[in-house]
């Protein structure tokens, strides 16, 4: 793959060694990209330190997506260092752990519209914050996370499958609305991975091996694999892909059963 010296992204969501965000982001250093690594109140903020202490002189920002002003601090930051952007990794999402547990026709009204904010309205606003960096580097690459419960139903994952549906959606219209800027917009819908955010779904472990007896390759998805996938949409060599969900899930998503 080419050189991506010289190149600047910002990466939110990550939250520890096993976060799918922070697999991209250590692919993308490694071929030369300078990073800005977001993180989200002091708890995670340990995290975040401890593993940019390997990345080629980071920048570490606070942001809250529900906060429109703290977004706008961000992008203000990064137009400061950098003075412009190529790339963004969009890899937050969050849904209230009762949320995933109860029937989703008890999905109240406040987690609803929590989940749809975090997890897909908040790829509309750091898109909106990023498009002007990279429209003046003369184009870039956003690239968001999803899964194949945006359009099937998994037990206890309720709410965060419409949220996810929502993000792909997202997907589609923002490539087209930023395309004319030669900006491009992609998602990943990876399998099953052990990360934080699975932590929350109930039976976790058997949506695994449901994965490892039925996909085509017969056996998960590997976190390096998805960030080779991330490295490969964020860079040049995907200049002509955008508006697509790149499915990364050993086939799972091909299987009729």
């Amino acid at each position: 793959m080419a050189n991506l010296n010289g190149t600047c992204g910002l990466i939110t969501g990550v939250a520890n060694k096993r976060s799918i965000a922070w697999a991209i982001a250590k692919a993308m250093a490694r071929d030369g990209a300078r990073l800005a690594l977001t993180y989200q109140g002091e708890r995670l903020l340990e995290n975040v330190q401890e593993l940019a202490a390997d990345l080629d002189n980071p920048l570490l920002l606070p942001c809250d997506v529900t906060s429109d002003a703290q977004i706008a601090e961000v992008f203000q930051a990064i137009e400061r260092e950098f003075g412009g952007l190529d790339f963004l990794l969009h890899g937050t999402a969050f849904a209230p752990r009762e949320e995933l547990a109860r029937p989703f026709v008890e999905t109240s009204r406040d987690g609803f519209r929590v989940a749809l904010d975090v997890s897909a309205y908040s790829l509309v606003a750091l898109s909106r914050g990023a498009a002007p960096l990279m429209a003046a580097r003369g184009g870039g690459s956003i690239v968001t996370l999803t899964y194949l419960g945006s359009d099937r139903v998994f037990t206890n994952y309720n709410v965060m499958g419409v949220a996810k549906a929502a993000l792909e959606a997202s997907v589609r219209y923002l490539a087209d609305g930023l395309g004319p800027q030669n900006i491009r917009v992609n998602a990943i819908s990876a399998g099953p991975i052990k990360t934080l955010a699975a932590s929350g779904i109930s039976g976790f472990g058997g949506i695994l091996q449901v994965y490892r007896d039925r996909s085509p390759l017969r056996r998960n998805t590997e976190l390096e694999e998805v960030g080779e996938t991330g490295r490969f949409l964020l860079g040049p060599e995907s200049s002509g892909i955008t508006g697509e969900v790149l499915m990364v899930d050993s086939g799972y998503h091909v299987m009729g059963i």
